[in-house]
C-alpha cells in the first residue's frame, strides 16, 4: 500500500478494540517519530507522555468529554510543551548541537544569542502559542506515521488539559498538555471505518502559481 492508499484508510478512530494491544515495536516507531518531527528552530519544545495503564485512561476519560476512545484506546499519547522556554533551555539546546555535530562556538553563538534575545522579548503566550504550533507539527507527523504503520489514531482537542495536568502531575514536569491522540487497532463494529472519505477536491484546495 503507497502512501496516498494509507492516507485514505486512516480516518478518525470512533471506536477501537479495546482487547487488541500494539506491540512494543509499534510504539517505538512513533516515539522515534515524535522525536524526529521538525519543529521552529530545532528547539523542540515538546514532551510525549505514552499511557498505557487502563485504570488511567479511564480516569481521563472522564475528562475528555466521555470520548470512549481514551478507555478502550491500545495506548493514549498526550502531546505536551515546555512551560520554559528560556536562556537555559535554549543553551541546552545548542550544547547539543556542539556535542553531535561537533559545530564551533563561533558558529553556533550569533545564532544562540539571537534565540535567548527574541524569547526574552516574548510576552508568555506569545511563547505558549509558538510551542502549541509545534505540537499540532508533531501530532500531523505521527498520524502520517500511524496510516503507513496501520495504527489505527483518532487526534482530539476534546479534553480538559487542566484536568489532564493535574491527573498526570505534568505540572511536577514543567508540562502543559496540548492534544491528545488514542491509538490502537479498530473495533470491527466502528461504522465509521466503511464511511467514504469526505473531502474538498483537489482544485479547491490548491493554487498552482
Amino acid at each position: 500500500m503507497n502512501i496516498i492508499d494509507s492516507l485514505r484508510w486512516r480516518y478518525a478512530t470512533k471506536k477501537f478494540d479495546n482487547d487488541k494491544i500494539l506491540p512494543q515495536e509499534k510504539i517505538d516507531v512513533l516515539t522515534e517519530a515524535f522525536n524526529l518531527t521538525a519543529t521552529s528552530y530545532g528547539l523542540q519544545p515538546l514532551k510525549l507522555v505514552v499511557i498505557s495503564n487502563k485504570e488511567l485512561q479511564e480516569k481521563l476519560t472522564e475528562h475528555s468529554w466521555n470520548q470512549q476512545q481514551v478507555t478502550h484506546a491500545s495506548h493514549v499519547l498526550v502531546f505536551c510543551i515546555e512551560n520554559n522556554i528560556d536562556e537555559k533551555y535554549i543553551s541546552q539546546h545548542f550544547n547539543n548541537v556542539k556535542t553531535v555535530r561537533d559545530t564551533p562556538d563561533e558558529i553556533l553563538n550569533p545564532f544562540k544569542e539571537q534565540l535567548v534575545s527574541s524569547f526574552k522579548n516574548k510576552e508568555t503566550d506569545e511563547i505558549t502559542s509558538w510551542a502549541a504550533k509545534q505540537a499540532y507539527l508533531a501530532m500531523g507527523n505521527l498520524l502520517t506515521v500511524c496510516a503507513i504503520e496501520k495504527i489505527d489514531a483518532c487526534p482530539m482537542e476534546g479534553f480538559i488539559p487542566e484536568k489532564y495536568n493535574e491527573i498526570l502531575e505534568l505540572n511536577k514536569l514543567g508540562l502543559s498538555s496540548i492534544l491528545v491522540m488514542p491509538v490502537g487497532y479498530r473495533a470491527v463494529d466502528d461504522m465509521f471505518s466503511e464511511l467514504k472519505k469526505v473531502r474538498r477536491s483537489i482544485k479547491d484546495t490548491v493554487i498552482t502559481m
